[in-house]
């Protein structure tokens, strides 16, 4: 997929999503496996499984992620994912609730990509926990396709499509995306290329903070919190967030541009990195802009509660409206974003996270 800049011519019920997880270890590997063994590097395997609506990511046989598209998402979503220590790193209410977590935002599953404001649709809060009198107002990302599968040593890739629909169906953009998964001893990467072409009509991306690339993260990787606060979405419609328990919460972001912890929202930078401990090992996260993508350097809206995401099309609420985009694509027109989402066993300096990121955007 080449890289193309702006433009060219009620409450959730736990649901059970056992099959994400079940027998994985048991697949077998494909051929390739021996000369995997021989280098040292993992085999990235993508196993579908198109009648249980998903597409299993294995490193060396062992679960990575899953590209999942149950009826009971309002887009498709990569849930769960894993450390290359095995550890889970994204929560996992309201599909399959832990002990301890957070219960609120039941939009905020796994790691996606949407945006708030798609000609006056929001396509970032919808989950089948919004009240049926705000459900014209909301937007759905129906997957369509896995146009392609491929496995080898090293990474795998997933090719996909999407369909951006308003409530009665009608489609305003059609998504494709490919996914670059590697493995590699202790880390684990995802790259996300998603080109957007609108359609029939023209089509608005209107500046909101809520978008575009979000991961929702376990509740170790949390930062630790000594208020409760609400959230408030683009209608008015707000989200209590009590204080819980902090035993054992130890996130803490790191941006690019040196900023720590609760300063790094609403800030542009290149990169950003969650540090903390699940399980006693330490994990980093690390989230990526590509410097092709519109508005690069992208605004980070990183939330201490677990919202992980980078938003370039929220300019005008974070530079409090100093600034703005409103992407626009006529019918037709294009956009791509591009990001990489790393994963590591053991903590980052900044020094290391500037590298990961140079070699990204060579």
């Amino acid at each position: 997929m080449p890289n193309m800049s702006i433009v060219r011519t009620t409450r959730w019920p736990a649901v059970s999503l056992v099959f994400v997880s079940v027998a994985l270890d048991a697949v077998p590997l494909a051929a390739g496996s021996a000369q995997a063994a021989k280098t040292g590097v993992p085999r990235v395997e993508l196993v579908r499984h198109d009648a249980q609506q998903r597409v299993d990511v294995l490193v060396d046989g062992a679960p990575f992620t899953s590209y999942i598209w149950p009826s009971q998402i309002k887009k498709p979503v990569l849930y769960p994912i894993r450390a290359a220590s095995g550890v889970i790193v994204t929560r996992g209410w309201p599909l399959e609730p832990r002990s301890g977590e957070r219960v609120d935002h039941p939009h905020q599953v796994g790691l996606w990509l949407t945006h708030e404001d798609v000609n006056g649709l929001d396509f970032w809060n919808n989950s089948t926990a919004i009240p049926a009198e705000r459900a014209p107002k909301m937007g759905t990302i129906v997957h369509r396709a896995v146009r392609g599968t491929q496995s080898g040593v090293g990474e795998g890739t997933l090719d996909v499509t999407a369909e951006w629909v308003d409530h009665q169906g009608k489609v305003l953009l059609r998504e494709d995306t490919r996914f670059v998964f590697r493995g590699a001893p202790a880390r684990r990467s995802i790259d996300r290329l998603t080109t957007l072409t609108a359609l029939d009509d023209t089509v608005r991306f209107n500046d909101q903070k809520d978008g575009m690339l979000g991961m929702r993260v376990a509740r170790a990787l949390e930062q630790p919190a000594t208020k409760a606060e609400v959230f408030t979405d683009a209608t008015g419609k707000g989200t209590a967030v009590p204080v819980l328990d902090n035993t054992g919460v130890t996130g803490r972001y790191r941006s690019s541009e040196g900023l720590e912890g609760d300063s790094v929202w609403a800030t542009r930078g290149r990169w950003v990195t969650l540090e903390g401990r699940i399980d006693g090992k330490p994990v980093t996260i690390e989230m990526l802009d590509h410097p092709s993508n519109p508005g690069f350097p992208t605004y980070w809206h990183a939330r201490g509660y677990g919202l992980f995401a980078a938003n370039p099309l929220g300019q005008r609420v974070f530079s409090q409206g100093k600034e703005s985009l409103n992407l626009q694509l006529a019918p037709g027109q294009s956009t791509t974003f591009r990001y990489r989402i790393l994963i590591l066993d053991g903590n980052a300096t900044p020094e290391q996270a500037e590298s990961y990121y140079r070699d990204f955007a060579r």
